[in-house]
C-alpha cells in the first residue's frame, strides 16, 4: 500500500518568517519525520508572478531564499521532494483545462483571494492570474494526487475550491482520475494567523512586521524590544492587559510545555501590575532564540553551498515532473483527447 500524499508550499517573494515557521513549516518537518507520508513541497514562482511579473528579479532570489529557509528548517530532500513550480509545465496545461470547470463569479467570491485582492489595492486593475490563482493552485495539488494539504487555517477557502474542482472535472468526464484533498491545519489556532510584531491582523513580509528565520541575533533582539504591548501599561506598578499584547500572544504560541507554568505567572503579575515591558521581552526573547537559533545556523551553513542548494531544486523538480506527467496523461485520458496515444 502506497503511502498518502502531502503536497504543500509558499510563494517565493522574501525569506519566511516566523508566521510561515508555526503556520505550517514546522509541520511539514513533523510530518516528513514521521516517515507515514510522501511528502512534495514546491516554491510557488509562478503564482508568486502573478502580482510580481514586472519585478521577476525579486523571485528569482527568493527561490533561493525560501530553499535555504526550509533546508534550514529541517526540510531533507532525502525524505522529501522540493521543487519549482515553474519547472513542472504539466501544472499551466492542468490549469488550462480546469480554469473552463469554474466560473469567474466563484473565482471573485472565494474569501482569501478578496482579501488579498484587498490588501494589495489592485483596484479595477486585478491581474488575471492573479484572479484564477486558486485553479493553478489546483493544479498544483491535483497533479500529485495529493490526500492532505497542510496550510494556515486562512486557506480553508482555497482547499475548498480545489476539492470543487476535482468534483467537477470526475463528475464531468464519468471518471475518478483526480483526488479531493482534505486540508491540515495547525493545531494551536493562535499559531494558525501568527499576527505582526506591531499588533497587525497578519505578520507579512510588506509590512516590514515580522521576525524572519535568517535573522541574526542583534536583529531578533531589536525586533523583540520594540513589539507592541499595552500601549497603558506606562510604569511598571501598573495593571497591564496581555489581550491583544503581543508578547503574550508569542509566548503562547512559542512557549513549551515546561514554560507553561512561568508564562501563567508573568500573566498574572502583568495583569495585577508590577511587571514590565522589558522583563516580558527579554523572556520572550529567549524563548524565541531557543527555537530559532538551530534553524539560523543551519541555514547559515547552507548559504556556504549554493550550488547543492540548487542541485537539490533540479533534482527535485525532475521528480515531481515525472509524477505530474503520468497524472496529466491520466487527464488527457479521460477527458478523450489524448489522440495520438
Amino acid at each position: 500500500m502506497t503511502k498518502p500524499i502531502i503536497l504543500t508550499g509558499d510563494r517565493p517573494t522574501g525569506k519566511l518568517h516566523i508566521g510561515h515557521y508555526v503556520g505550517s513549516l514546522k509541520n511539514r518537518v513533523a510530518l516528513q519525520n514521521a516517515g507515514q507520508h510522501e511528502l512534495f513541497v514546491f516554491l510557488a514562482d509562478q503564482q508568486a508572478l502573478t502580482d510580481h511579473a514586472k519585478e521577476p528579479e525579486k523571485i528569482i532570489q527568493s527561490v533561493g531564499d525560501v530553499a535555504l529557509d526550509y533546508l534550514a528548517a529541517g526540510l531533507d530532500p532525502e525524505k522529501s521532494t522540493i521543487f519549482i513550480q515553474s519547472q513542472i509545465p504539466e501544472l499551466a496545461e492542468l490549469t488550462a483545462y480546469y480554469l473552463n470547470l469554474v466560473s469567474v463569479s466563484r473565482l471573485e467570491r472565494n474569501p482569501t483571494v478578496k482579501t488579498e485582492i484587498a490588501q494589495k489595492a489592485f483596484g479595477e486593475s486585478i491581474p488575471a492570474g492573479f484572479l484564477t490563482y486558486p485553479v493553478s493552485q489546483a493544479a498544483d495539488i491535483t497533479a500529485f494526487k495529493a490526500n492532505l494539504v497542510p496550510v494556515g487555517n486562512d486557506q480553508k477557502p482555497m482547499i475548498e475550491q480545489t476539492r470543487e474542482i476535482v468534483r467537477s472535472f470526475n463528475n464531468a468526464y464519468d471518471c475518478e482520475v483526480l483526488v479531493e484533498p482534505e486540508g491540515l491545519y495547525p493545531e494551536n489556532e493562535a499559531a494558525g494567523r501568527l499576527p505582526g510584531l506591531d499588533g497587525n491582523a497578519k505578520m507579512s513580509k510588506s509590512l516590514n512586521n515580522g521576525i524572519f528565520l535568517a535573522d541574526d541575533l542583534d536583529t531578533l533582539t531589536k525586533k523583540v524590544m520594540s513589539m507592541y504591548t499595552d500601549p497603558d501599561h506606562i510604569k511598571v506598578e501598573d495593571p497591564g492587559k496581555i489581550e491583544g499584547n503581543m508578547v503574550f500572544h508569542y509566548l503562547d504560541v512559542f512557549g513549551r510545555d515546561e514554560d507553561q507554568t512561568q508564562i501563567a505567572e508573568m500573566k498574572a503579575q502583568y495583569q495585577a501590575g508590577g511587571l514590565g515591558d522589558v522583563k516580558t521581552k527579554r523572556y520572550l526573547l529567549d524563548i524565541l532564540d531557543r527555537e530559532l537559533s538551530p534553524i539560523r545556523e543551519r541555514r547559515e551553513s547552507y548559504a556556504k553551498n549554493m550550488d547543492y542548494v540548487y542541485a537539490m531544486l533540479k533534482s527535485g523538480s525532475e521528480k515531481a515532473e515525472a509524477v505530474a506527467a503520468q497524472t496529466l496523461d491520466e487527464v488527457k485520458d479521460a477527458m478523450g483527447i489524448n489522440y495520438f496515444k
